[in-house]
């Protein structure tokens, strides 16, 4: 079991890696290709609709079939076989092939983890267990700044991106080897999707998924890049060093989670309190979006750290699913935050089209504006949540 999780949680590295390459990658993929931020954003985007519309097959499958599987296939088809795509590329349109299908291979590797925690550990360690796998998954975030911008000068971009690649199969191949499913559940009622939508507790919890993890996602994925760059004139360097300490911050922020829901005693109003910080640094970025580098990236730092109550969130909505329900639960939570990352991807590729221009501060103030908004509208939602823990 534990060699299996560690397999996993190597496959969760990977996931976040591919979510936040892009934002290091966009000035060789323009200057190669003609790529440009809109395009990225489509690109983006795409990989979290693919990875978003996949959430509910891979949970039935994960109910029906099991982890080992599920992930196993779904990561060296999908993962490597799209990296491999990306590698080749040759203009836009494989780069949009390349990141759907990426999206569709890392789809079940969180859910997996998640499922067997479920079912097999103590509900009461599921939040921390749940944070630990993204805090650790999330040493891909890291590896997708300052490094790979070290790599691709190094290497080139086309040779990196095919050597994590080849990484990801031998991966999957670990996966298949090591994961242990969990014991079937006894004979009973199954149960359907639409039990758990006819669930009134877990709407507001549905919702607070759709907003908690899109500003984070958004900005470190894709836009902290090309901001850093227009708008405080930032070189590759620059931009993995701004990467990174996102990165860091967002690791930090899923370790802390665990523990101060033990001290606080409460779900709900951990996760209330510090997406309520999250949405104080957005208000700042979009206020003053120029006024300093440093400054910027201390409060992209702060979306990091305190938006990181994305596994949280789950474990709050995890705490009302019936057993036979679990696959499907974990990841109906995870598509609609998955979703609403990849649609506020596409809506801010939007708006920094529509407001590119002279000024290279106002396209990125709106995309701030507009996290900030999605977020503050989630959050009155989720405060008529009901709180429970185990």
């Amino acid at each position: 079991m534990k060699a299996g999780i560690v397999a996993l949680v190597l496959g969760y590295v990977l996931s976040q890696f591919y979510r936040a390459f892009l934002a290091v990658l966009s000035p060789a993929l323009q200057a190669d290709l003609g790529i440009g931020p809109s395009v990225l954003a489509d690109a983006s985007a795409l990989w979290f609709l693919a990875f978003a519309l996949a959430q509910l097959p891979v949970g039935w499958a994960l109910d029906r079939i099991g982890p080992r599987r599920t992930a196993s296939v779904l990561l060296a088809l999908g993962g490597a076989g799209g990296a491999a795509v990306f590698a080749m590329a040759g203009g836009p349109g494989a780069i949009l092939v390349a990141m759907a299908l990426i999206g569709l291979g890392c789809a079940p590797v969180l859910m997996a983890s998640y499922y067997i925690f479920a079912r097999s550990f103590s509900p009461a360690v599921f939040g921390t267990l749940a944070g630990a796998v993204i805090g650790f998954g999330s040493l891909g975030n890291i590896a997708g700044s300052a490094p790979l911008a070290w790599a691709a000068e190094a290497w080139g971009w086309r040779a990196t991106v095919a050597g994590v690649g080849g990484l990801t199969l031998v991966v999957a191949v670990a996966i298949a080897g090591l994961v242990r499913d969990p014991p079937a559940l006894p004979p009973g009622p199954k149960g359907r999707l639409m039990d758990l939508l006819a669930m009134p507790a877990l709407w507001p919890i549905l919702i607070m998924m759709v907003v908690c993890y899109a500003p984070a996602a958004a900005l470190r994925g894709l836009w902290a890049g090309p901001y850093a760059a227009d708008v405080f004139g930032a070189d590759a360097d620059g931009i993995g060093r701004v990467t990174l300490v996102m990165g860091l911050a967002m690791i930090a922020g899923n370790f802390a989670y665990g523990p101060m829901e033990r001290v606080l005693g409460s779900r709900k109003w951990l996760v209330m309190g510090g997406n309520l910080l999250v949405l104080a640094c957005l208000v700042a970025l979009w206020a003053w979006p120029a006024r300093s580098l440093w400054l910027s990236t201390a409060l992209l730092a702060g979306v990091g750290f305190f938006g990181a109550s994305f596994p949280m969130v789950i474990a709050h909505g995890r705490a009302f699913l019936p057993a036979a329900l679990t696959g499907r639960g974990v990841t109906l939570l995870n598509l609609f935050g998955i979703a609403a990352t990849g649609m506020v991807q596409m809506a801010t590729g939007r708006v920094y089209g529509a407001l590119a221009g002279e000024d290279p501060a106002r396209p990125f103030a709106a995309i701030f504006g507009l996290c900030a908004v999605f977020l503050a509208l989630g959050l009155v939602v989720y405060a008529r949540s009901r709180d429970r823990t185990d």
